[in-house]
């Protein structure tokens, strides 16, 4: 049985989610207060911590940025709201959140996503994914502008500077940046990175790439190094690199 931590204040939709979702398998701990949810989830140690964001002590952007930078949390975190907002859809992707899901959403389509999330965090921790680590390792350094991407050392550099990156981010960059000027889509990238198709639910692709813009200082409302071509996929620009 899988366990989730779900942060809500809000006692009646606390309970009524964890009684539905009990019912399918999912053990559900709910945390009341933001400030504590740390701890609640330090001891609990879930599969998926779900949040709501507006929480007493701490909210749940602050949380979940905490999770993931101070306490390195890297199983999947949900943001669950009634906020409907595009900038704060944007905000919990860039804030390490895998999914930014509204309360009006039916019960099943939500369990629908917790699910995926699962097997996915799931197949990650099992090795069963696919990774492209070996085979870029015999490929040369790539070179666009200011940026360098080192296949043999798995390196990137931005004007000198060295750009941490985890090794699932590293994949993908290289992936794009091998494909510069092509659009890739999400079933391409899934597909190359991890050996699964896309089921039209999956945002791990999305997340990642709001974490390469963000760390490779792409401008996250309007960006032009890493762009998002609607409808098609992303497109890795090798002209946006000069400065």
């Amino acid at each position: 049985m899988n366990k989730i931590v779900f942060v809500e204040d809000d006692h009646d939709v606390g309970e009524l989610i964890a009684a539905y979702l009990s019912r399918h398998d999912i053990e559900v701990i709910v945390e009341s207060r933001g400030d504590r949810a740390e701890a609640t989830i330090a001891a609990a140690m879930p599969d998926l911590v779900m949040l709501d964001i507006m929480l007493p002590g701490k909210d749940g952007m602050t949380l979940c940025r905490d999770l993931r930078a101070s306490q390195g949390w890297s199983g999947p975190i949900v943001l669950l709201t009634s906020l409907d907002s595009d900038m704060n859809h944007i905000l919990s992707l860039e804030m390490g959140a895998n999914d930014y899901i509204l309360k009006t959403t039916p019960p099943a389509v939500l369990l629908a996503r917790l699910r995926l999330h699962l097997r996915q965090a799931a197949a990650h921790g099992s090795g069963e994914e696919t990774a492209i680590a070996p085979a870029v390792s015999t490929q040369k350094a790539l070179r666009f502008g200011t940026l360098a991407v080192d296949p043999v050392n798995r390196q990137v550099t931005l004007g000198g500077e060295i750009i941490a990156l985890s090794t699932a981010d590293f994949d993908l960059l290289w992936e794009l940046a091998t494909h510069a000027g092509t659009i890739l889509n999400r079933d391409a990238l899934l597909k190359t990175l991890r050996g699964v198709s896309y089921d039209g639910m999956d945002r791990s692709i999305d997340v990642a790439i709001s974490r390469l813009r963000k760390k490779l200082l792409d401008n996250a409302t309007e960006p032009y190094r890493i762009k998002t071509i609607r409808n098609k996929g992303y497109l890795f620009a090798p002209h946006a690199w000069d400065t």
